[in-house]
């Protein structure tokens, strides 16, 4: 996601290497944090409303996306909707900041040493980006699952330091963190690839071919193009609509997996095909493998669209142009 210079003329152009201070790996993990922050706070309710309908929580298995949106509310409060937001700011600051910075880094690795360039070493980028931050950040991935599925009255953890002991001392030791690992890896390969793929292309095809009327010079950086802001939005959106609908089924796979003990079939949740089979042998495609992909749609268009157009301007902010 790198940004394209201007020159006099109305087309843009490669802008000059950056002149990284001792400071720069900072801000750039900085811009990153902020960017996964601000998109996961903006639908951390749909995201709750998501893992309920993945792993068929008893208690909302009956209803559809928008009547669980309703539910949880009258049943546990309006914070319920936001019940595992807290582990999830705690994971999602190092994985959207290690993320990102991961991406350009890889990218520019790709580019000059191995000498992959175009759209290929932004899909390989985007993958390797999104693999490096899921592991580096999975076991609290799991512990924000494990709360959020969890339903008033019926807690099987008080909070995120109890989740942590429970698992470590009842789930073997520090492999109970890393249940649903592979599939999250596999699924965050193509989804984080076409993401930013997505993403870097359209911005691309923007400021090529529309500088004048999709670009504008970026604010620490006048000889810098940059995408307006809603148009920064609108390709963000794009890239997530694709990216999801092509990972989902491991996404659903991933979730049974990391609640674990918390189901109960999880003896049959052990790996990903199993997992797999077992979703679709009992719900089938719509109701199992897809199941709340709506809701996912409303939930990744916004979430990359901030994302993106969040990063882009922290960037900015941060003088990373």
């Amino acid at each position: 996601m790198t940004t394209e210079a201007v020159s006099s003329g109305a087309r843009p152009q490669i802008p000059a290497p950056v002149q990284r201070d001792g400071y720069y790996w900072l801000r750039s993990f900085t811009a990153g944090g902020v960017a996964g922050c601000c998109a996961k706070s903006t639908i951390a309710p749909l995201d709750r409303v998501k893992i309920l309908l993945q792993a068929q929580n008893p208690h909302y298995k009956h209803l559809g996306v928008f009547a669980t949106i309703k539910a949880v509310p009258k049943k546990e409060g309006f914070l319920g909707l936001y019940k595992g937001n807290g582990a999830m700011m705690i994971r999602i600051f190092p994985y959207g900041a290690i993320q990102f910075m991961a991406f350009d880094n890889y990218k520019k690795f790709l580019h000059t040493k191995v000498g992959i360039s175009g759209h290929v070493h932004r899909l390989m980028a985007g993958s390797m980006a999104g693999m490096t931050a899921v592991i580096c950040t999975y076991p609290l991935d799991v512990i924000r699952a494990r709360l959020a599925f969890q339903v008033t009255g019926h807690h099987r953890y008080s909070g995120i330091r109890h989740a942590f002991q429970t698992i470590y001392h009842k789930e073997g030791g520090i492999s109970g963190f890393y249940r649903g690992l592979i599939p999250t890896i596999i699924g965050m390969a193509p989804y984080a690839g076409f993401s930013f793929f997505t993403f870097g292309t359209l911005k691309t095809l923007g400021l090529t071919h529309f500088p004048e009327q999709l670009g504008k010079p970026s604010l620490d950086n006048p000889d810098v193009l940059v995408l307006k802001t809603q148009v920064n939005l609108l390709c963000g959106g794009v890239a997530g609509a694709i990216a999801q609908t092509i990972s989902y089924p491991l996404d659903v796979a991933r979730r049974r997996m990391q609640l674990g003990a918390s189901l109960p079939d999880h003896d049959k949740c052990c790996s990903l095909t199993k997992t797999l089979k077992h979703v679709y042998s009992q719900y089938g495609v719509k109701k199992g493998l897809y199941r709340g992909l709506s809701l996912n749609y409303i939930r990744c268009v916004p979430s990359q669209a901030v994302a993106f157009t969040t990063y882009e301007f922290m960037k900015q902010v941060l003088h990373l142009n």
